[in-house]
Formats: structure tokens, C-alpha cells, sequence
């Protein structure tokens, strides 16, 4: 039977520590709270109760950072291991978002662990001509803040819905990290949330033929 796994987005949670909340490596599987920390710049430590699990856990932390190819337990026995991605240096004025905000929150969270280029890596595509960023655009805005001009890159799959957000991206003027605006976060969660709630409910109404 699959578990159920839920990423905790909270940065307070008296389960997690700080720094795995800010890392975005809280999980509850099952309702039992369990942990990935990124060790390094491509391995994690898997923790929690849950072990019959850590696959699937793995499986879905991943989803977020696929960059991250080496598990272990807190023993330091290897859980699993995945084909490392190929990085590459990438200048931020060459990249083109695919979102156009950046939560305040979240990015005051994200500050606290970059410290230089090594620690942001960016999934890409490319797309409409670009170097699309497909995540991380929070770590990007937090490059920008601290003076980082150049980060790391993977080439990954994307979505059919890409350009259409670039194309969004773009007509808000959004054509670098440099543009991206920081709002509040109830702001954010506000104007981004419901344009991606809308966007993919135009998209099933769509395929559905209505």
C-alpha cells in the first residue's frame, strides 16, 4: 500500500528543526514526521521512524531536487543512489524565469543557507528561445540580493505548460532573476496560487472538451 507523504511548507514546526524546515526536507509519512537534509552538494541523510518508506520519500524529495542523487541513513549506510546530473555554470541574465514572483518569506528562509554559487542549483529547459528555470526561482532572487551573478544548472524534462508561463513571465516584464518581484507572503500566496489554480483548471476544462 502506498503511503501518504506530505511535504510540510511551514518554516514553524516544532517537529522539525530550522534548518530542515528551511531546506524544505520535513515530511510527514503517514501522519510520522520524517526528515531529508541535504549533506553536501549532492547527498542527503534520510531520517524518521517511517523506514519501510524511505523509497517513496526519496522518490518525492527528489521531485523538488533532483540534483540531489546520494541517500543515506543516519548511520551513514547508502539508502539508494541515482545518476548524477551533469551541472553546468549558468549567468543570471541568461536565464529566463517561468514564475513572476518570490514570496518574502520564503526568500528571508532561503537567505540563511546561500552562501555562494555552489549552493544554488536551478532545473532548466530549454524553451522559447531560453534557458527556461523550471524552480528555484527563490534561491535565484536570493543570488541576486547577495550579489551572486552567476549559479548552477541541470537540463531536466518540462511540461507542455512552460511557455505559457514564460510568455506570462515576460508580458509582466519578467525576463531575468533580476526582475522578479518580492511581495508579501499572503500576497503571494494570494496572486500566484490563483493563477496557477486557474491555468490548470483551464487546462483539464480543455482536455475535457468542455
Amino acid at each position: 500500500m502506498e503511503p501518504e507523504i506530505e511535504r510540510v511548507n511551514s518554516y514553524k514546526d516544532s517537529r522539525f528543526s530550522p534548518v530542515i524546515l528551511r531546506q524544505h526536507g520535513a515530511f510527514l509519512v503517514n501522519g510520522v514526521p520524517c526528515q531529508v537534509e541535504i549533506a553536501g552538494p549532492q547527498e542527503a541523510v534520510v531520517c524518521g521512524e517511517a523506514r519501510e518508506f524511505y523509497p517513496q520519500l526519496i522518490e518525492d524529495f527528489r521531485f523538488y531536487a533532483e540534483h540531489i542523487c546520494r541517500f543515506f541513513d543516519k548511520e551513514g549506510a547508502l539508502l539508494a543512489e541515482f545518476p548524477a546530473v551533469n551541472r553546468f555554470p549558468v549567468k543570471l541574465q541568461d536565464l529566463q524565469p517561468s514564475q513572476f514572483f518570490v514570496d518574502q518569506e520564503k526568500l528571508a528562509a532561503v537567505e540563511t543557507f546561500i552562501t555562494g554559487s555552489k549552493d544554488i542549483v536551478i532545473p532548466v529547459v530549454e524553451s522559447c528561445g531560453r534557458l527556461v528555470s523550471l524552480d528555484g526561482h527563490t534561491r535565484l532572487a536570493a543570488a541576486v540580493k547577495q550579489g551572486i551573478d552567476m549559479v548552477f544548472a541541470f537540463f531536466t524534462g518540462g511540461g507542455d505548460y512552460v511557455e505559457n508561463f514564460v510568455e506570462e513571465a515576460r508580458n509582466r516584464g519578467v525576463f531575468s532573476p533580476y526582475d522578479l518581484p518580492i511581495i508579501p507572503h499572503s500576497e503571494y500566496e494570494v496572486k500566484w496560487n490563483r493563477f496557477c489554480d486557474e491555468f490548470f483548471a483551464n487546462c483539464r476544462q480543455e482536455e475535457a472538451g468542455e
